[in-house]
């Protein structure tokens, strides 16, 4: 049989139909504990206890895996859980490649378990060609986050690769989401999500997710330590993320169709000083954008505002259509003044943010422009 198309996998769910009721929607399946037959033997033997053994979340991995190209993937309570993981899972001593200028959640987090567990981490900006040819260590793992947040940089996966055979090579793809790049065809060995964010993309589920090209030994570990550790994601959110899953391809169009005409506009806006966008021309690294986003540039940009911190408050302020609120990849679009949030990454003062949902642009456009109308 053809592969299907990742719409069609989406809006079918791997053609899931519910076995009790023959539904068209999977069953929320809530139970925590599953019985046992009068000879004490389990009547579901996959089912024993709802730790990490349900049918709602398997199937919700099942459709995320099949986006993604993946063999395998395990679905977590959060982002930071499932980065989490990856790292927990690496033997102390491990030596580490992280791309500098990544959320800095991610970052904080890296650095202190890199020190409790005695790890060698360099943080090394992977989309520059010039900086990775300095490198000379051999690493045991690689990470990185491609487009970047929220300086959108997008490193050339297929080339680290080829710089670290040997390495286990981890990519958050959350501002690509599947629908724009899938790491595994080009060289990851993990590929991680936000869930919470464009997956989901309703703001109204927190999740996360690993994915992987194949199920080695560091996988089998994952898969242990969160089953004893607990890090699982709950019955509820995994139905809700389904429910979101069936949307996501068209829902990614919209929003990158948006975020290109969004970002075309202001390039040249006279109170703009720069746009960051991975779709426009003018992006540094445009010609690895078209070999590895195909399909679009994403959702999410940076617009740096000319005339500095004040200037870009000032034009926050004023939005009445985007909600000043964290996080990204919603149907909804969101702003935020990155360097209030964090001030310690070195981020530009005068950077806001901005995550693009799927209203119409054109509204988009005019309240940005009676933001900066003051500034022009």
């Amino acid at each position: 049989m053809k592969k299907s198309h990742d719409n069609t996998i989406a809006a079918q769910l791997l053609g899931h139909i519910d076995p009790h009721s023959a539904g068209v929607t999977p069953s929320l399946q809530m139970s925590t504990t599953f019985v046992r037959d009068a000879k004490n033997a389990l009547v579901r033997p996959d089912n024993s206890y709802g730790r990490d053994q349900n049918d709602g979340v398997r199937l919700a991995e099942d459709v995320i895996a099949a986006l993604e190209g993946a063999e395998d993937a395990l679905l977590f309570p959060s982002g930071m859980a499932a980065i989490a993981a990856i790292f927990q899972a690496l033997p102390t001593g491990s030596r580490v490649l992280v791309q500098s200028g990544i959320y800095w959640g991610t970052t904080k987090f890296i650095g202190d378990h890199a020190a409790h567990l005695g790890m060698d981490v360099d943080f090394i900006d992977t989309s520059d060609e010039r900086a990775l040819d300095q490198v000379t260590s051999d690493y045991d793992l690689v990470f990185i986050e491609t487009p970047s947040n929220p300086w959108l940089k997008v490193t050339d996966i297929a080339d680290i690769r080829k710089r670290f055979p040997n390495a286990i090579l981890a990519v958050d793809s959350t501002a690509a989401t599947p629908m724009l790049t899938k790491p595994i065809t080009h060289g990851a060995d993990i590929v991680v999500h936000s869930a919470t964010k464009a997956l989901n993309g309703h703001s109204d589920v927190l999740a996360g997710v690993l994915c992987c090209a194949s199920k080695d030994d560091l996988w089998t570990r994952i898969a242990q330590n969160r089953q004893v550790a607990g890090a699982i994601i709950g019955a509820f959110e995994a139905w809700m993320l389904m429910r979101s899953l069936r949307t996501l391809p068209i829902r990614v169009e919209r929003m990158c169709d948006n975020a290109l005409i969004f970002a075309r506009h202001f390039e040249q806006h006279s109170a703009v000083e720069a746009v960051w966008y991975p779709g426009l021309a003018s992006h540094p690294h445009a010609a690895r954008v078209q070999r590895q986003m195909p399909d679009g540039g994403g959702y999410l940009m940076s617009l740096l505002v000319s005339g500095g911190r004040q200037a870009a408050l000032d034009v926050i302020s004023k939005l009445t259509l985007f909600h000043r609120a964290t996080s990204l990849g919603g149907v909804e679009s969101l702003v935020e003044h990155r360097q209030t949030i964090e001030p310690h990454t070195g981020i530009p003062e005068n950077l806001i943010r901005i995550s693009i949902g799927v209203e119409k642009v054109e509204d988009l456009i005019a309240d940005f422009e009676q933001a900066l109308s003051d500034h022009a």
